[in-house]
């Protein structure tokens, strides 16, 4: 798609299509051109009596479109006084639908289609006439014609908000305008900012107003003038819709007075009381509003309401005397923890502003401001000193009530590491401590307790830490552009100095040992290298920083280190140097180590030998990306030795040219440590002989340091894990393992004190919160986006980005289910607190309830579009009411919130936030909901306009409304349990409020997040609550107990104990010490009852595994997580099995399951594209195959080929190679001997296949399922094993390509989401990928470079080139040559290195120059679309959907000069010959040939794979399969022979041998819908009946291959069909039940039964019996059995023409609420014993039952899992074989319940059928026919 940059910031649309010329825009009627007296230009009048036939048009024709995206569309015009106007705007949504938006003021009333909106357009009036004083009194404008002093307009539509809102569509694109009479038009354009036409340019830049805010002024092109002095609004009118003022009425386009009252407040002083007023609704409001009784009495004053003081008051004398003890005494960290603390309430105080604050008033000077002006001055002077806060004195501070204790929080425990680095730890002297970052905060962690203390006062993530020798300085940087650097006192814990330089983006920092001087490097503006050196000698006595030298240099410094002998020595290593730098009368020089031959080796870190201090002995070590260790003499500045660490392998030898790539590097008097890319930590003597201890990490070990008495190595890991080792023990202790991305949510298990967070890291992680240790890890190739823990049970759930829905038991480490109804990404997720039910809710607005009670969390219910659609809401966007009675979210839009039944879903209250404050000047959203405790029968709503709303959960009724929440949105809300307080997220801070907001000072603020919050809440045992977002913040909640401020009389005591230093009482903090009072418990204890059911849980899903607490020193095998076999036997799989003397009555319980539908995107218009078939069914992901070799059926042969496919067939010619798909399986044909092997990887629809060009791999590319990612699996050819699974794509794959060396493999997504994505064959890991803008139709290598390759589209021609070893993808986009068209690119293949041929949807061919990438020549190759493309030497192959497969000799075509234009149609005739053509059954959608292009072999859409030979022109078919959907399957008594029966009224016979097509019978027009096999044995005799849709029966000989009767015994279509045991009489069923009796002698209907009128047959079957024994004569037994869930049986005697009914079988069953259907009735007389009837179908309980007719009950019952959709017994083994639309097939032995299932169908089941011996089983899934092997269980 082209690139849509040149519509920004907007597109003057008469400009743009050139209206005056009206060659792209047309007119109708009287439409002229004048010159306006107010606006000073030219305007165009459309004048006449009706609208329609007078108008301007653009674009001119229908099939162009504008194309313009901007989502505000401006109208510049004035209505005609006295008449009416109509405008039109066609605009496309993203779905391909065309809506049409139309206003008038001849509209009455908002009316509304699915493609077409028309809003009433309300004239406004000039200001102070009579019009307006109308229209002031209805609060609404003129209805009707323009009054005569209608005003130019400015009028603004939202076309994004009106499609989303009316229609539910995502707007895509203008396409056209039209402008009827009667108006005079200035202009029109489209933006994507929101303009205010009232606003100049001065103005917007005194405001503020940006286009990077999304706003600004209204371009000059297009404004009204305005005469100075004078006011916009007074002369024009500003219409929005949506409305920014008055929301009334809802949906009609009219003027506010948001402009008037924007004026009144800019030009007082002081803020307006308006009095409240009545509101008189529209229609539609009140249609809304009646749902929840919102606004039915106008809104009572607020109580107290005085004005928000915006501006800070004057104070009097200030006391600046500073108490430097007092402030040291302080905890260390109250400064950094609360940076402010605000108050924002209903009721503010009556007092002077001044007179607040008890306490007096802490100021701080901000960093930002402090250092502001030393950016712009080149001084080398910086002012260091932290100022400390001044106290202003109040004489009223003990009136003021504010909340207590304050700090309310204190900042505990934080689990996370790194932020800008994970190379940063510091040990400290004595070894006790390790001090690292964590984002924007310094943790001091005690390696011995795990007690954590934080240095607090960063903005920005924290980049560089350093500490003197005796570690009482720490000095710490942060990144970004404003870095700044700060000096501690570590013990003390204070900030010494803060200062900033000229550098940015500071990497590393180091001190002296004495601590006089301190090192920085960085980069200046111009993003040079620059050093700096800080004379910090004074620092901790209070002194100042000076900068002592500074020097910029082009050198790359990694790291850089003071010498710990010399404090004016430096180190430096980088990118091919090493420096030693030393400072000299203010100026810092530096010399280079000379490297020789290792000049071009990147450095990574240096390190000084312990031991002497004399320079001459000094040792210095430098690591090195490439596993070099240089060993340098310091004062002769040569390198004394270089040794390269290799790593061992196994076997003993060590590797070549493969360095171990190493990241630090920490030496002592005694060893050396190096941190290396591969994950290990090893110890080495100083000689570097051998490794003497290692310790192997998760990821890339980024640091290593060695403690100053060598016993400890620190090592931090890039995938942010902080551990030691102990080198004298040998053991591994780990301090911290962190997330490395954004913590997306969370949930706290308050029995165990566990903590489960998600994270856009991809995994999900249990933490236990005292220890901080990670004590499992989940890990997906899903994204996790929401989490929750079951109340009282050891049992948590979590949402994916998917929308599929996990939940996994903790103590087993097993998942228990996992549910898939749901199409977005999850956004809320939660269990009721009683912990029977769980709820979940995905961004396209679904929710779904289960039932947590059951270990499978059975979906209860789901319904659709009641949640706001979107993510804003996330990962909390679900609440439960503490009583688990109510449920609450935003929707079914963002402006609604839904109070809904917990156990139901149904609504209870329905409320409007952006009602609720009709003055509001803008529509309020609702962002986040929170339930309080139930007793205060309150719901708490934060919306878009940073307010929390009180709400009664009973009437929907406004309570109270809190403003100015937070400087951002608010992300997330939480309410404690005795609803005395409330918490809040917004952006990086914390807020805890009085609840009931009756303070002076209602919250607290409390910081240290450096990103946005993503969800807060309290613990459940109410003394602690957690944060998350760049880290997991664990904080103390200190609030006092209710019963402890009982005795608190008034509030002079109170502040008096705050006012003196504060002695809390006793209480139990979140960490674990005790308190005084014991909590009550706020969850019930956990159940004891587990269940030891045995569940799969298959390696697709990731892996709960269990984290120790140290890496893996020694080698510790680990179970296997892959998808292997398991080494344990697997337990036997058994049935539920009820036997049964007495019938018993049933009972059961229905879920009703409501399946959600995703919108799909459009599909390109190229039959190229897959698309796989449209399937209802999902895969059962719990079935339980059976372990191999202990099958009870094997696959012998497949049938068919998958026509849906595209290029899903490969030949190998030079190996012998044959592969195609059917369904989900891969087959492996022999072509010599006809033999199949089959390779089962896949549960969708196969797309695509690709092999390697030495035929030893195979790649196999599938569809997604639900959502999830689609699955390629690497074949090992030789053994016939999946060697790998890949996922990437979130559609089908649709092509898969090998370079033509095999290094790399390609692979295409689909049109739902189109990317290239590049894998390593080696590893099988994802190198690169590339997302597109359109569709990718087919790709291809480059036949000699394997780092070239091109693919086409939708859009043209993608030119790629791999690089560096395939890390990066280039791509260079080409369209279509316009000699042909719009068309799109649909296939391609490399002629020679230079030459690409490209095929288009139109038949052309088209011939491009690889190396200028242009196209020089096209011919018509075909009347339809070319899909596939190959090329063999000078012949080209082309396959279309016209059916023809054409040969064409394209040799002279490399003579032809590129630099020529391009040629035409008919020069082309001179170098392209056709040779040969031949038509085929389908279009063509694979083919491979040999290198002559002499033989080879196509398929086609009609199922059929043939063999082509050029040299006799000649086409034979190898593989045949049905087009359509398969009916029936029949074998023949021999067994030799069995019958098929399809949709396209073919009946086709094959071999069972060779499952070669033997004779087909087609009838045309007609669906064959049953198809038998007479029981004669002669093979002369033997015949085929089929029964039709059109009634018929149709009789075949297969010895003549003729048709040998027709019959017509029903009007309407055959559904089933069946020869009498003795093949006297066919037995055929017709759609209305009537079952008919024909004679085969003269094709006449003997007998119609009409017992069973109504209903649809769906089986008959017959068997030889005699009915003695059952009371009736005859000598065989037939059954029918119908969907009205009816069984008759019968006993005849067709010689004697008797028939009588033996026995009438009725079940119940509950009313059907499905979608799709119940499931069939079927039944079958068991084969051992004729008289017992099986049955299945609908009903109470999914089961197969047993049915005597002897006994006349039921004597046994099978319980299935699902419902049956076919079922066949077999007479060998007593078998059962039941299929379900889950594509499951399940053999079942039914004495003993014994079953195996088998999932080869990649569609739900439709037919099974034994063989009369029982040997052989067919399987039919739509039109895979699949042939088993009868082995028996």
């Amino acid at each position: 798609m082209a690139s849509k940059g040149w519509q920004h910031p907007y597109v003057n649309i008469f400009k743009h299509v050139k209206v005056e010329d009206w060659k792209k825009s047309s007119k109708e009627g009287d439409v002229t051109t004048c010159m306006n007296k107010t606006l000073k230009c030219s305007v165009f009048h459309i004048k006449g009596p009706v609208p329609a036939n007078s108008y301007i048009l653009i674009p001119k024709n229908s099939n162009q479109s504008l194309g313009l995206t901007g989502h505000y569309f401006y109208l510049l015009f004035r209505p005609t006084p006295g008449k009416y106007f109509v405008v039109h705007l066609d605009v496309s949504a993203e779905e391909g639908l065309v809506v049409r938006i139309s206003f008038s003021n001849m509209f009455k009333e908002f009316k509304s289609t699915p493609t077409w909106l028309q809003f009433p357009f309300l004239c406004g009036a000039a200001k102070d006439s009579v019009y307006e004083s109308t229209a002031k009194s209805a609060r609404h404008g003129l209805v009707g014609p323009a009054p005569s002093s209608v005003r130019w307009t400015c009028l603004m539509l939202d076309l994004q908000y009106i499609l989303s809102i009316y229609l539910n569509r995502r707007y895509c694109h203008l396409k056209s305008v039209k402008l009827c009479a009667n108006m005079a038009v200035k202009n029109m354009f489209t933006s994507d900012l929101l303009l205010d036409p009232g606003v100049s340019f001065g103005e917007a830049k005194l405001m503020g107003l940006a286009s990077s805010l999304g706003t600004g002024p209204i371009p000059r092109e297009m404004s009204f003038p305005v005469a100075k002095g004078g006011f916009w609004h007074d002369l024009y009118d500003h219409i929005r819709f949506p409305s920014a003022g008055t929301k009334l009425p809802f949906d009609s386009i009219q003027k506010d007075d948001s402009s008037r009252t924007s004026r009144l407040v800019s030009k007082s002083k002081s803020p307006v009381r308006e009095e409240p007023r009545f509101v008189d609704l529209s229609r539609p409001v009140q249609d809304r509003v009646s749902l929840i009784q919102q606004i039915t009495a106008p809104k009572p004053p607020l109580k107290d309401q005085n004005p928000m003081v915006t501006n800070i008051p004057e104070l009097g004398a200030l006391s600046t005397r500073h108490e430097p003890d007092e402030w040291l005494s302080q905890n260390n960290d109250d400064e950094h923890q609360r940076g402010s603390t605000s108050s924002s309430s209903q009721r503010l105080p009556s007092r002077s502003a001044w007179e607040a604050g008890d306490g007096g008033v802490h100021v701080f000077v901000h960093p930002e401001d402090e250092c502001s002006e030393a950016e712009e001055s080149e001084e080398e002077f910086v002012r260091t000193p932290v100022p400390h806060p001044v106290h202003l004195s109040s004489s009223r501070e003990s009136r003021q009530q504010k909340l207590l204790p304050d700090p309310i929080l204190n900042l505990s425990r934080i689990i996370g590491f790194g932020g800008a680095t994970t190379r940063c730890a510091l040990w400290t002297k004595s070894g006790d401590a390790v001090v690292y970052p964590c984002h924007a905060i310094i943790v001091s962690m005690s390696v011995s307790s795990n007690q954590q203390r934080f240095f607090i006062g960063h903005t920005d993530k924290i980049s560089a830490l350093a500490f003197n020798s005796n570690t009482t300085l720490l000095a710490s940087a942060q990144t970004g552009h404003h870095s700044v650097v700060r000096v501690w006192n570590y013990h003390k814990g204070n900030c010494l100095a803060m200062f900033r330089t000229h550098a940015h983006s500071f990497s590393c920092l180091s001190f002296s040992r004495s601590g006089g001087l301190l090192c920085g490097v960085g980069k200046d503006r111009l993003c040079k290298t620059m050093v700096v050196v800080w004379n910090t000698l004074n620092v901790s006595k209070g002194g100042e920083v000076t900068i002592h030298a500074k020097v910029h240099t082009d050198v790359d410094i990694h790291t850089m280190k003071v010498a710990s002998f010399d404090d004016t020595r430096m180190v430096s290593c980088g990118r091919d140097n090493i420096r030693l730098w030393r400072v000299r009368n203010g100026t810092l020089r530096s010399c280079p180590v000379n490297l020789g031959e290792y000049h071009s080796i990147d450095f990574t870190d240096v390190a000084f030998q312990e031991g002497s201090r004399n320079i001459d002995e000094q040792i210095l070590f430098a690591s090195s990306r490439s596993g070099h260790i240089f060993e340098i003499d310091y004062s002769r500045v040569v390198i004394r030795n270089v040794r390269r660490l290799l790593p061992a392998q196994r076997g003993g030898t060590w590797a070549l040219n493969t360095g171990i790539s190493i990241n630090s590097i920490s030496v002592s008097s005694s060893f050396c440590a190096t941190g290396s890319e591969d994950g290990f930590l090893r110890l080495w003597p100083l000689d570097f002989s051998s490794v003497f201890l290692e310790a192997e990490h998760e990821g890339p070990v980024s640091l290593v340091s060695v403690s100053s008495d060598s016993l400890h190595v620190l090592a931090a890991t890039s995938t942010g894990n902080l551990g030691f080792l102990d080198v004298r023990s040998r053991g591994y202790s780990t301090l911290m393992r962190s997330h490395t991305d954004t913590v997306l949510g969370f949930s706290v298990d308050g029995v165990r004190r566990h903590l489960t967070t998600a994270s856009s890291d991809g995994t999900v992680r249990i933490w236990n919160m005292d220890s901080l240790q990670q004590m499992f890890d989940f890990v997906s190739e899903d994204s996790p986006c929401s989490v929750a823990f079951h109340p009282s049970e050891q049992i948590f759930s979590c949402g994916f980005s998917s929308g599929i829905v996990r939940v996994f038991d903790i103590s087993s480490a097993k998942l228990l289910a996992e549910h898939k109804q749901h199409r977005g990404e999850i956004v809320g997720l939660v269990f009721t607190p009683n912990g029977e039910f769980m709820f979940s809710a995905d961004s396209q607005g679904s929710l779904a309830l289960y039932d947590a009670s059951v270990e499978e969390h059975s979906v209860i219910r789901a319904v659709c579009n009641v949640v706001a659609q979107g993510t804003v809401c996330a990962p909390d966007a679900l609440t439960v009411s503490s009583d688990s009675r109510c449920l609450a979210f935003v929707g079914p839009s963002e402006h609604l919130v839904t109070i809904a039944d917990s156990t139901s879903l149904d609504e209870l209250l329905l409320i409007d936030v952006s009602i609720l404050d009709v003055e509001s000047p803008r529509v309020d959203s609702a962002l986040k909901v929170c339930f309080s405790p139930a007793s205060t029968e309150h719901l708490l709503v934060a919306i878009s306009s940073n307010k929390i709303l009180w709400v009664c959960t009973k009437t929907g009724r406004l309570l109270r409304e809190v403003s100015k929440v937070h400087k951002h949105q608010c992300s997330s809300l939480a309410v404690s349990e005795d609803a005395r307080f409330l918490l809040t997220a917004g952006h990086n801070d914390v807020k805890v409020w009085d609840y009931n907001m009756q303070l002076d000072v209602n919250s607290q603020m409390f910081i240290g997040h450096s990103q946005p919050i993503s969800q807060v809440s309290f613990t459940p045992d109410q003394l602690g609550v957690v944060s998350v977002g760049d880290a997991i913040f664990l904080w103390d909640f200190l609030a006092l107990p209710a019963d402890s401020l009982a005795d608190r009389s008034s509030p002079l005591k109170a502040s008096s104990i705050q006012a003196s230093k504060p002695v809390q009482p006793e209480v139990r903090l979140s960490h674990g010490m005790p308190r005084q009072t014991a909590p009550l418990p706020s969850s019930p204890p956990p159940l004891l009852d587990v269940s030891t059911t045995d569940q799969t849980n298959g390696g697709v899903l990731g892996s709960l595994s269990s984290c120790e607490d140290a890496p893996n020193i020694p080698d510790v095998s680990q179970p296997a997580t892959g998808s292997g076999p398991s080494p344990d036997p697997r337990p036997v799989s058994v049935l539920k099995v009820t036997e049964l003397d007495n019938a018993p009555p049933f009972s059961s319980s229905l879920h009703n399951i409501v399946e959600l539908k995703e919108k799909k995107p459009v599909r390109p218009d190229c039959y190229r594209h897959f698309f796989p078939r449209f399937k209802t069914s999902s895969l059962e992901q719990a079935a339980a195959p059976p372990r191999h070799e202990q099958e009870g059926v094997k696959l012998k042969a497949v049938i068919g080929y998958n026509g849906n496919g595209r290029g899903n067939m490969v030949w190998s010619p030079d190996k012998g190679f044959f592969a195609y798909s059917c369904g989900c399986l891969v087959v492996v044909e022999y072509l010599h001997t006809g033999s199949q092997r089959h390779l089962h990887g896949h549960s969708e629809e196969i797309s695509c296949l690709a092999v390697t060009n030495d035929a030893q791999m195979m790649a196999s590319g599938s569809g997604d399922s639900d959502g999830t990612r689609s699955l390629i699996c690497i074949w090992d050819i030789q053994n016939g094993t999946c060697h790998k699974t890949i996922s990437y794509h979130r559609g089908a794959v649709q092509s898969l390509a090998f370079s033509r060396d095999d290094h790399f493999l390609l692979s295409v997504g689909d049109f739902s989401e189109p990317a290239l994505a590049l894998w390593s064959t080696e590893t099988f890991q994802l190198l690169s990928s590339v997302n597109l803008s359109g569709p990718v139709h087919d790709v291809a290598f480059s036949p000699s470079a394997a780092s070239q390759m091109a693919c086409v589209g939708s859009q043209g021609a993608y030119f790629c080139l791999i690089n560096a070893q395939g890390s990066s993808i280039d791509l260079k986009k080409v369209k279509a040559p316009a000699e042909v068209g719009d068309v799109e690119l649909t296939a391609l293949c490399y002629h020679t290195d230079s030459l690409l041929f490209t095929a288009t949807n139109r038949g052309h061919v088209c011939v491009w120059d690889v190396d200028t990438r242009l196209c020089f020549m096209t011919w018509e190759a075909d009347e339809g679309e070319i899909g596939v493309l190959l090329c063999r030497g000078s012949r080209l192959l082309t396959g279309s959907n016209s059916r023809w497969l054409r040969l064409w000799g394209v040799g002279a075509v490399p003579g032809l000069k590129p630099q020529e234009k391009v040629c035409s149609a008919a020069d082309s005739g001179t170098m392209v010959a056709l040779e040969q053509e031949i038509m085929l059954d389908g279009t063509t959608v694979s083919a491979a040939f040999d290198n002559t292009m002499d033989m080879g072999i196509v398929g086609t859409t009609a199922g059929t794979l043939w063999y082509i030979s050029w040299s006799d022109n000649t086409s034979t078919r190898l593989v045949s399969g049905h087009k359509t959907k398969v009916n029936g399957v029949a074998f023949s008594a021999d067994e030799k022979h069995f019958a098929t029966c399809s949709e396209d009224g073919s009946v086709r016979v094959w071999s069972v041998f060779s499952n070669e097509l033997v004779v087909q019978f087609q009838v045309l027009s007609q669906a064959c819908g049953c198809v038998c096999w007479s029981p004669a044995s002669r093979k002369e005799s033997a015949c085929v009946a089929a029964g039709y849709s059109d009634g018929t029966l149709r009789i075949f000989r297969l010895s003549s291959s003729e048709m040998e009767m027709k019959m017509q015994p029903h009007q309407l279509a055959v559904t089933a069909v069946q020869y009498s045991a003795s093949g006297h009489v066919t037995l055929s069923a017709g759609k209305n039940g009537l079952i008919a009796v024909s004679s085969l002698v003269n094709g006449a209907t003997v007998r119609v039964f009409r017992d069973h009128r109504g209903a649809h047959i769906t089986s008959i079957q017959c068997v030889n019996e005699q009915c003695k024994d059952l009371g009736l004569e005859g000598n065989e037994l037939w059954l029918a059995a119908s969907d009205d869930r009816r069984v008759s049986v019968w006993a005849a005697d067709w010689m004697k023409d008797k028939c009588d009914l033996l026995d009438w079988l009725t079940f119940p069953a509950p009313v059907y609420t499905g979608d799709d259907g119940p499931p069939p009735s079927l039944a079958a007389f068991c084969p051992s014993d004729p008289s017992v009837v099986v049955y299945s179908r609908y009903g109470v309980e999914k089961e197969l039952s047993f049915y005597s007719l002897a006994k006349k009950q039921i004597i046994k019952k099978i319980t299935l899992p699902h419902w049956a959709t076919c079922l066949s017994l077999s007479s060998k083994s007593q078998l059962v074989a039941v299929g379900s639309k889950e594509r499951v097939l399940k053999l079942i032995e039914p004495t003993g319940g014994r079953f195996q299932d088998f999932l080869q169908h990649s569609d739900s089941l439709q037919t099974c059928h034994f063989s009369p011996s029982g040997e052989l089983l067919f399987t039919v899934a739509y039109n895979e026919i699949l042939l088993w092997e009868v082995q028996g269980l």
